[in-house]
């Protein structure tokens, strides 16, 4: 697995659960919004960390830590990810993994061999914004496919868009409500300024309070509850 940096700790990257969190290199997609681009853009990339050293570092953490979340990059495109979660399930943490939901065959091998035990899936962007929140891929199709995948996992799993304004509006967002189920988690993410994979995105920002009331009202009609982080 290339294995390209570790957060020993987190309250908040797996829900309900103290966790470590674990960032893979690599990713298929150009979001230009990214907050990661060391782990996208290859003439970012930095020096590969050990997996001897990870797993030693789980070691010293059973017993004081619940889980370990994965993220990237996009942790799909790792050969090695199934057999990296069984290895930290057997060690008695629970597994989250991130996903953007455009690889569906893998995510769909991945959920029969590993059985992560939550799965955060990203929603990009509804069909007609999907390329412009990839940073110019397609795969709109691939991710509805994904999200049928889930639901029909044994997982806990949760939906999640990052609202960027100038890529996301309003309507968009009320299409992407409409592929929500209700009873299921979805998470609105305000886009908060930090480096970018596109430096013309380092000080974009979310929608404007009043069109996240609207939204929200508008979820509840439909029996949907919407989370803001």
């Amino acid at each position: 697995m290339n294995y390209s940096a570790l957060k020993k700790f987190s309250m908040i990257d797996y829900p309900g659960k103290l966790c470590a969190v674990i960032f893979t290199r690599g990713c298929n997609l150009r979001c230009p919004f990214c907050h990661n681009p060391s782990l996208v853009l290859p003439e970012k990339y930095t020096e590969l960390l050990s997996i001897e050293d990870l797993f030693a570092f789980l070691s010293t953490r059973i017993g004081k830590l619940d889980a370990v979340s994965i993220t990237g990059g996009e942790p799909l495109l790792q050969d090695d990810i199934g057999e990296i979660i069984r290895k930290i399930k057997e060690m008695g943490f629970l597994v989250k993994i991130d996903t953007n939901g455009t690889h569906p065959e893998k995510l769909k091998v991945l959920i029969e061999s590993s059985s992560p035990d939550y799965i955060a899936m990203d929603i990009k962007a509804y069909r007609d914004s999907f390329i412009k929140a990839s940073g110019g891929f397609a795969g709109y199709d691939k991710m509805l496919e994904s999200m049928e995948i889930v639901r029909a996992s044994n997982s806990l799993y949760e939906f999640r868009t990052t609202i960027v304004k100038g890529i996301h509006s309003v309507k968009d967002i009320e299409k992407c409500i409409e592929l929500i189920k209700p009873g299921e988690s979805y998470f609105l993410q305000q886009f908060q300024s930090a480096e970018t994979l596109n430096p013309d995105y380092r000080f974009a920002h979310g929608l404007d309070n009043e069109d996240i009331q609207f939204l929200q009202h508008k979820a509840m009609e439909s029996g949907i509850k919407i989370t803001i982080r």
